[in-house]
């Protein structure tokens, strides 16, 4: 049988742990969302292939 010190000391590993978990989640999530910008911004380019071929230089 266990005492409340351990029963304390389980439950608030375990809340540590999921609390790591949401913040992997959080940021992997976040780094989807940004592949899925880069993903679209790729996609608008190749509609108009020819946008920013022409670059003008004056010195």
């Amino acid at each position: 049988m266990m005492d409340i010190a351990a029963l304390s000391a389980d439950y608030s590993l375990a809340d540590v742990s999921t609390d790591i978990g949401i913040a992997v989640l959080s940021n992997s999530l976040e780094l989807i969302d940004d592949m899925g910008e880069g993903m679209i911004k790729i996609m608008e380019s190749s509609v108009n292939p020819e946008l920013g071929q022409n670059v003008d230089l004056r010195i």
